[in-house]
């Protein structure tokens, strides 16, 4: 069988997804080699997969808290400023990895992968987790400061996303990408993420196409596998506290802002003023919570449980909500557990994720700092709308009876494994070259 390297950059909800396809992968008989940030190691190790880390630990947590990294104006500069140096180190290791029977599989930002499939031909399968990156002018990705409206004359939009990508995308990713393609012998590329990051094998979308409908100028070959409903990270220990709120009263209300940068203790108080105004029950998983399991955790009126981390997997079917920040991970755990979103989205494509949340018919969007009368007023409304109950229901039938997301990706990756390769030599590396392709290295 192959080996298949997966190169998982960002944060977990752009890592978990990959885990379970890795998964389903192994369950496959592919040796999978895991790459991700340093905090991942264990939840890698624990599915099996060998693992190679891109950076240290302290790198990681640094970028996770830079406040540039979650604001609408800084994020996309912050985040490449962290991503460019790892460009060389991690191609270097992707070359030392690779073998006559590799697939590389890659999500948005595994630029490295992407070089390796120009430069030596080893098959690539690009990731796409959530759908606002590909960049379409047919449907433009919704964002507080780069949202071409819909209604303009296609050539209009056609004009306005080119220039998005010459003047912002290209201008910021360019140098550093296009300094280490000189190195390797490449052309300077353009349209970075409008074309060049999309493999030329195959394009892996990992949403269902009633979330996000293929677009005329969408890449392919691509695939759109479904949600992979993956939430495992690990054995967790029994929470007697939690089971016993769980069962105390009416379903609680989930709150989470996910990964992202917040104002933890403003986010609590508005969390706790929306849930005395409403009168409603919560959870709320923040890192502000003792690492103990305390009766100290709950609030003097028992209505809000706080918690670092529960799987959402197992917790949202016994919930009535979720509040949540626009992870598309985290959004496609609520259509399963079928219950309404409150969707409050703050950098990336969280935007994009709430507003097609919206457009489901099974939730609402907040953009504004979370207040509580606001926060009160869109709880009050998902949960006594009819529509969004029954819609609600219908998505979380539909993908009941839909195929297995990861499964389904694992499969569409395995038409991928080599077949007929020859090997070159490049210095001290065995580099596979597709017998058919009709290039070398």
């Amino acid at each position: 069988m192959a080996k298949v390297i997966i190169t998982a950059i960002g944060s977990a909800g752009d890592v978990h997804p990959l885990l379970g396809i890795g998964a389903a992968l192994a369950a496959r008989g592919h040796e999978i080699v895991f790459c991700t940030h340093s905090p991942f190691a264990e939840a890698a190790s624990r599915q099996g997969f060998a693992f190679v880390s891109i950076g240290t630990a302290a790198e990681y947590e640094a970028a996770m808290t830079n406040p540039a990294l979650w604001h609408p104006r800084t994020s996309f500069r912050t985040l490449w400023a962290v991503i460019a140096p790892t460009l060389r180190p991690h191609f270097d290791t992707l070359v030392a990895l690779t073998d006559s029977d590799t697939v590389l599989v890659g999500t948005l930002w595994a630029f490295s992968a992407r070089l390796m499939q120009e430069l030596y031909r080893v098959p690539f399968v690009s990731v796409q987790v959530s759908p606002s990156t590909l960049l379409s002018a047919h449907a433009p990705p919704t964002h507080p400061r780069l949202t071409i409206p819909r209604g303009l004359p296609l050539a209009l939009k056609t004009a306005l996303l080119r220039l998005i990508e010459r003047h912002v995308l290209d201008k910021i990713c360019g140098p550093a990408l296009n300094a280490l393609r000189v190195e390797l012998g490449l052309a300077p590329a353009r349209r970075i993420f409008g074309e060049w990051l999309h493999s030329t094998d195959g394009v892996l979308c990992l949403f269902p196409d009633w979330f996000a409908q293929a677009q005329p100028d969408w890449p392919s070959p691509r695939c759109l596998s479904g949600f992979p409903l993956f939430n495992d990270t690990g054995v967790q220990a029994p929470d007697p506290q939690l089971e016993a709120f769980l069962a105390a009263g009416e379903r609680p209300v989930v709150f989470t802002a996910g990964s992202t940068l917040i104002d933890q203790a403003r986010y609590t108080d508005a969390v706790s003023a929306a849930l005395a105004e409403s009168g409603l029950r919560g959870i709320l998983l923040t890192p502000d919570a003792p690492a103990a399991q305390t009766d100290a955790q709950t609030d003097a009126q028992g209505m809000l449980l706080k918690r670092r981390y529960v799987p959402l997997q197992k917790l949202l079917p016994r919930c009535r909500a979720l509040v949540h920040h626009g992870g598309i991970g985290t959004a496609a755990l609520a259509y399963a557990a079928g219950i309404p979103q409150v969707v409050t989205p703050f950098a990336h494509d969280q935007f994009d994720n709430a507003q097609r949340v919206v457009v489901s018919g099974c939730g609402v969007r907040l953009d504004k700092p979370l207040e509580p009368q606001a926060l009160a007023r869109a709880l009050k409304h998902v949960l006594g709308s009819p529509s969004i109950a029954t819609q609600c229901g219908r998505v979380q039938d539909r993908l009941a009876s839909s195929p297995d997301g990861c499964e389904a990706a694992a499969r569409y990756i395995e038409g991928f494994v080599p077949a007929g390769v020859r090997v070159q030599t490049v210095g001290r590396v065995s580099i596979p070259a597709l017998a058919d392709s009709g290039h070398s290295a």
